[in-house]
């Protein structure tokens, strides 16, 4: 299982986090306890399971949305945490 924070444009309204919320969830792999869109910081908080869906895949569902995916932070445990950041420019 992996953490990921994704780190959005500002969202302006509450329906935008309960599209993200809703698209996130819908897909396969997704720990939906663990999901965590959150309105004042603009950030996505999920644990998934990369056997069944990549970090790809989440950002690209919430692009298809039209929103801006800035920043993607993954950490995972296998004997120790690491921790992979990448930027979207």
């Amino acid at each position: 299982m992996k953490k990921a924070t994704l780190s959005l444009e500002t969202l302006t309204c509450p329906s935008c986090l309960q599209k993200i919320n809703n698209a996130v969830k819908g897909l396969d792999g997704i720990d939906k306890d663990s999901l965590n869109v959150m309105f004042n910081s603009s950030k996505v908080k999920v644990n998934f399971d990369e056997s069944k869906i990549s970090v790809d895949d989440i950002v690209n569902s919430i692009i298809k949305l039209g929103y801006e995916v800035k920043k993607v932070q993954v950490k995972w445990t296998i004997f120790y945490q690491m921790s992979k950041t990448i930027i979207f420019w």
